[in-house]
């Protein structure tokens, strides 16, 4: 047999593998549709929480992210970070006292509201924890395992957050009461 039949009896054979996962509906995660157009963020630019939020904010296209204060009453929604908890915790010593074994946490708190005062999402606590090995030869090398362990609940978190504010659907606002 050829070399080129060879290459054309193949692509005949992932036909019908191609033609499977066009038809199962596979379709790659597409960005959040958000039922408000500007965001005001109540929340530090600077700490890698906010950093990593903010990129993913703008990110999607779809958001005007303010962060000035004079903009908040303006904004359709604002995003409130409430609290941003790291602890590590020790879960494992061995028989002369040395640390064998950590675990990292990290805790969001969050809401969305309008600038109205009415809560689109109510106070909602996001948790991550990885468990981490820990030796003293080794402390810088699990410095840095710790930092990259950090950043990559960070990211989950962030994601959570993303897929809840694409979840918020649009409610009519309340006429002011007399």
């Amino acid at each position: 047999m050829t070399a080129s039949r060879r290459h054309v009896l193949h692509a005949l054979g992932l036909l019908p593998v191609a033609a499977l996962l066009v038809g199962c509906g596979f379709q790659l995660r597409q960005a959040g549709d958000y039922a408000f157009k500007t965001l005001y963020g109540n929340f530090s630019a600077t700490s890698p929480l906010g950093v990593e939020l903010r990129r993913n904010l703008l990110g999607t296209g779809r958001i005007d992210l303010w962060t000035d204060a004079k903009q908040m009453l303006k904004a359709d929604a604002i995003l409130d970070i409430l609290g941003e908890d790291r602890q590590q915790v020790i879960v494992g010593m061995n028989a002369s006292g040395q640390i064998r074994e950590m675990q990292l946490r990290l805790r969001v708190r969050f809401r969305l509201r309008t600038p109205q005062g009415v809560e689109l999402i109510e106070s909602v606590e996001l948790y991550q924890q990885r468990d981490l090995s820990f030796s003293e030869t080794a402390a810088l090398s699990k410095e840095i395992e710790m930092g990259m362990m950090y950043r990559d609940m960070q990211t989950d978190i962030v994601q959570q957050i993303m897929r809840r504010l694409s979840a918020v659907k649009a409610r009519p606002v309340p006429a002011p009461k007399s």
